[in-house]
């Protein structure tokens, strides 16, 4: 899962994306207002976790920014401010969730779990087509019934082909996605080919279909309609 981190907070913020990336998230940070924005229009991110009180205004201008611009990432706000109002003003401008400081880091990635998982799998922990299974909570994917010996950035690719099947997907983008928005800046992917080409040989060796084309000139694809 790709986070942006909004929080003011330098050391807050530190600690926050440091527990993330042990739990495997990608997590960009932002202090302010005017760089979420600008990150939130340059890249895609599957949750925003946002703090309410920021240097250069109110954090909720984000959720109506982001509305604007009918952006679809997930919201979880993490605030200091407890109050029932507070609470209902976040949800009702667009928040999926509200998380009070001071929070333990165990709850917060259960709750950015349960945020994916609803929004984007319907509740469930498990992502399956046709003799593809893959389970989020143990990172474990099958294919006809042969659990695949795949490292965790080829188990994050090949979720994110599912979760987009029938989508071109850029390198750039399955690079700023699964690596950061720092590859953004790169001139050669060709990680992302390595990636992909370990994917369809680990497939192939347990008699999977090659579901993920090659579009030329722009990326790949996730097709369903491969026999």
């Amino acid at each position: 899962m790709k986070v942006l981190l909004i929080e003011d907070n330098v050391e807050l913020a530190s600690s926050i994306s440091a527990f993330l990336a042990r739990e495997g998230y990608i997590c960009e940070v932002s202090y302010n207002i005017r760089d979420a924005q600008d990150k939130l229009i340059s890249f895609q991110y599957d949750c925003v976790l946002l703090d309410i009180m920021l240097p250069d205004g109110n954090g909720l201008e984000i959720l109506r920014f982001m509305r604007q611009e009918r952006l679809q990432s997930s919201i979880l706000i993490l605030s200091a401010k407890n109050s029932l109002d507070d609470k209902i003003i976040g949800l009702e401008e667009g928040a999926d969730d509200y998380l009070t400081k001071p929070f333990h880091m165990p709850e917060l990635n259960a709750r950015l779990r349960a945020i994916y998982r609803r929004k984007t799998l319907g509740g469930s922990n498990i992502i399956a087509f046709n003799e593809i299974t893959l389970n989020i909570d143990t990172f474990e994917a099958w294919v006809n019934g042969m659990l695949l010996d795949m490292t965790r950035k080829e188990f994050d690719l090949l979720m994110y082909f599912m979760v987009n099947k029938n989508r071109v997907l850029s390198r750039q983008s399955i690079a700023a996605h699964l690596w950061g928005d720092y590859t953004d800046n790169l001139n050669n992917f060709d990680f992302v080919y390595q990636h992909v080409k370990n994917i369809r040989k680990k497939i192939s060796s347990a008699n999977g279909t090659d579901y993920i084309g090659t579009v030329y000139g722009l990326g790949y694809k996730f097709n369903t309609s491969r026999q």
